[in-house]
């Protein structure tokens, strides 16, 4: 018996946003290791929190799918885009993405409204909702780097910005914490 309770293009467009936002993982992940190489700590392990809460993001996705009786395919990730030019190109890199998701994860609520899925489209409140404090935060990023004198900010204000952001709250455990007991 097929107990899949989600339509082929449905599982696919969810397994689409699973791969997708663990391509967002690797993006500030990767961004945070180019800010821990720039010297900038407090930036490099806001951005490996932001990098494990995407995985997450990604696992309750994979959850949804199978709980419904679909099958999750994971995807070939592509690679992460250069290194940032700068603080600016890397927190306006971090707002593009987070807007392009959520035109990705409007573009679900959509098809679960069409195909009158409502399991699929509660779901997807709580993402949608997540999306608005994710632009939110990335917005407040760039007003913060401004605020500081963005790319031409003074060593003292970029060393308070670092600092201000090593201490967000965040319920993704730092990354410096992690061990291979607790990942």
């Amino acid at each position: 018996m097929n107990t899949n309770r989600l339509s082929m293009i449905m599982e696919k467009a969810l397994s689409n946003q699973m791969n997708k936002e663990i391509h967002a993982s690797h993006i500030f992940l990767s961004y945070g290791i180019w800010a821990d190489d720039k010297g900038y700590q407090g930036i490099a392990n806001f951005l490996y929190r932001h990098a494990q809460e995407e995985r997450n993001h990604s696992i309750k996705f994979m959850e949804y799918i199978l709980n419904r009786g679909g099958k999750p395919k994971v995807e070939a990730i592509p690679a992460p885009p250069n290194d940032p030019e700068s603080l600016t190109d890397c927190f306006d890199g971090v707002f593009k993405h987070e807007v392009d998701n959520t035109t990705a994860i409007y573009k679900i609520v959509d098809l679960s409204l069409e195909e009158k899925d409502w399991a699929t489209w509660n779901f997807m409140q709580w993402f949608v909702q997540e999306q608005i404090e994710e632009e939110t935060l990335a917005q407040n990023l760039i007003d913060k780097l401004k605020i500081a004198g963005g790319d031409r900010a003074t060593d003292e204000s970029l060393f308070t910005l670092d600092k201000t952001l090593s201490e967000a709250p965040n319920e993704v455990p730092l990354a410096q914490e992690a061990t291979g007991y607790n990942p």
